[in-house]
């Protein structure tokens, strides 16, 4: 993207802060779907920043408070729930799908605009996060049941099967679907606010290990896994607690470096 290009975009979106709402209704395809004008319209995209905070810088991390709708959680918990099956985690070595107590839950994937909700969602994240639609996975959907989590790790890659699809990814956007009773936090461990939240009894004993954020059905969680720089960010650890009472759905939409379309397997 040049120089100019980066500039007029920039000035465009603190413009639309100005109105706090932002309607997209042009999108930018690869070339081979471009119409004579270099742009193809479709519907508009809803995204209003002022329910957008941040939660931290180091790592980079944002909240948008009901980012979903109850209708949109419910329909993607229901399109999933027929297709679950174990979680598994990338082997460090090989890349390839590994079955492992480090990640105990049930999961499964969509295929990228695979209805008119799943699309909609998609463009919202194209919105929000101002990266390309075509550099996501399709969206994970996942279900932790009582005791179920995910220990602490990085979405970026430590192998190099999976960094040729697209290479690292840089963001990951957690869609929370459900309320969780207890339990189910997504914490930041190495925070630089880790030691500043205060907790009462309402968190998990596993939220109190770093910065954490409450699971809230429609809410969404932005954070990048690499630095402004392109270089990985450490600080990004985090984790999925323990659920210990009710259970958790979730939905992740990663988003890489490059197109990972081109190559993309499903290794899960």
């Amino acid at each position: 993207m040049g120089c100019w290009h980066f500039l007029t975009l920039s000035l465009c979106f603190f413009l639309c802060l100005l109105s706090h709402i932002i309607y997209v209704s042009s999108l930018r395809l690869p070339k081979k779907l471009y119409d004579n004008h270099n742009i193809i319209h479709g519907p508009k995209v809803r995204f209003d920043p002022t329910l957008v905070t941040q939660v931290s810088w180091h790592p980079r991390a944002f909240l948008y408070k009901g980012f979903l709708s109850e209708k949109e959680c419910n329909h993607l918990i229901n399109k999933a729930k027929v297709k679950l099956r174990k979680s598994m985690v990338a082997d460090n070595e090989s890349g390839k799908g590994l079955v492992s107590e480090v990640r105990t839950s049930s999961g499964m994937f969509f295929t990228k605009a695979q209805d008119k909700i799943i699309a909609e969602i998609e463009d919202r994240i194209a919105t929000w996060t101002f990266l390309p639609i075509d550099n996501g996975e399709p969206i994970q959907v996942l279900r932790y049941e009582h005791g179920q989590k995910y220990e602490p790790h990085f979405d970026y890659f430590n192998d190099k099967y999976n960094i040729q699809f697209g290479g690292h990814r840089m963001a990951t956007v957690l869609m929370y679907l459900s309320n969780v009773e207890k339990g189910g936090e997504t914490v930041f461990p190495d925070s630089e606010l880790r030691l500043s939240q205060r907790k009462d009894n309402t968190w998990s004993e596993c939220a109190r290990a770093g910065y954490a954020v409450k699971p809230k059905k429609g809410d969404a969680l932005l954070f990048f896994s690499l630095h402004l720089n392109a270089t990985t960010d450490i600080m990004s650890l985090h984790q999925s607690c323990p659920v210990i009472q009710g259970e958790k759905w979730s939905a992740t939409k990663w988003i890489h470096v490059r197109d990972p379309n081109k190559l993309f397997k499903n290794i899960y």
